[in-house]
């Protein structure tokens, strides 16, 4: 498979996207993506390397098909991540007003929430 191929099973198999949504995520038109997917013209290490930075694409996977097609992520990373990308907010999202509500518990309070948190996961099953 070349890299235009796997370019085109990341976006419509793994991330499930259409060609404008990841165009527009990645700053370049939908027109490109087309181009691209079709071998007509060739990725630049930009745009390589925005799609391996938005998508956590295993760069090594797009341009040779070694690996797996994603960046194994710890839990911190993960989390990392999220907490990075509600700090990008500009406005008073739910988001951002939980974490800061979250920030401002004392010890007592995170064992009222846990508790209150394994009842919620109880009454579930």
């Amino acid at each position: 498979m070349e890299m235009y191929q796997r370019l085109k099973e990341l976006r419509k198999n793994i991330l499930k996207m259409t060609q404008q949504e990841f165009a527009d995520s990645i700053n370049i038109s939908r027109s490109n993506i087309g181009n691209i997917e079709v071998g007509r013209i060739a990725m630049t290490d930009r745009i390589v390397s925005d799609i391996c930075d938005k998508f956590d694409v295993n760069e090594n996977w797009l341009r040779h098909g070694e690996g797996n097609p994603l960046v194994e992520k710890t839990r911190h990373e993960e989390i990392a991540n999220f907490i990075g990308g509600v700090l990008r907010d500009e406005d008073e999202s739910f988001k951002i007003r939980l974490i800061s509500s979250l920030a401002a518990l004392d010890e007592d309070e995170w064992v009222v929430l846990e508790k209150f948190a394994e009842s919620l996961i109880k009454k579930d099953q």
